[in-house]
């Protein structure tokens, strides 16, 4: 038996099977996944070398889910850009952009089950009062259109128009003349943007 707060040791034989060294009973490739879900830390050694093979175990893991009918999480452009990194001087850079992504998706993720709980544990009278799951998710649609907003203040070189359309600050006046129609053209349509994220907020 491992160690308590220690890895549960995987056994992988030449046959392929695998076997729990922590429950001494043969598992398969869909327990290993239960017990990612379930948070159980885990390591797959070779039985007959020791080496560790976590990864590609785990790789063939979401080869497996994603040849599931309806359970494609990976769009074929997020593949096709990860193909791309392998090689080029990103590639060290992207396991831990990765990594962190998640961690911080996860977290949003968990803050939002605790909302959707919060609100259904409420009273009936509680509920009257508006503290519906609609509230959690409004809330939570709320701040993701707080952070595309924020990302898009970072790409424009002005100022965002308000709701109505207009810059929030006077353009200014020492624009070169010749670029006045492209600036018009390209507030507008980031107007047009912004009309959008305030009727989906």
């Amino acid at each position: 038996m491992p160690a308590k707060n220690e890895p549960v040791v995987i056994k992988k034989y030449a046959n392929r099977r695998l076997y729990n060294t922590g429950t001494s009973t043969y598992v398969t490739l869909e327990d290993l996944a239960e017990m990612v879900k379930k948070g159980e830390e885990f390591t797959v050694q070779d039985a007959k070398t020791g080496e560790d093979i976590t990864h590609p175990v785990l790789t063939q893991i979401i080869f497996e889910l994603e040849n599931k009918d309806g359970q494609n999480m990976l769009p074929i452009p997020f593949l096709r850009q990860l193909i791309s990194f392998y090689g080029d001087q990103m590639q060290m850079v992207v396991p831990s952009f990765l990594e962190q992504s998640m961690i911080a998706f996860a977290k949003e993720q968990e803050r939002f089950r605790e909302q959707m709980n919060s609100a259904f544990g409420k009273t009936p009278m509680d509920m009257m009062k508006g503290a519906t799951p609609m509230k959690a998710l409004e809330e939570q649609t709320r701040r993701n259109m707080e952070m595309f907003q924020n990302a898009m203040r970072m790409f424009t070189p002005f100022p965002m128009p308000n709701g109505n359309g207009a810059s929030a600050e006077p353009a200014k006046k020492e624009a070169a003349p010749e670029k006045a129609d492209d600036l018009r053209e390209l507030k507008e349509q980031i107007a047009a943007m912004q009309r959008k994220i305030d009727s989906m907020g």
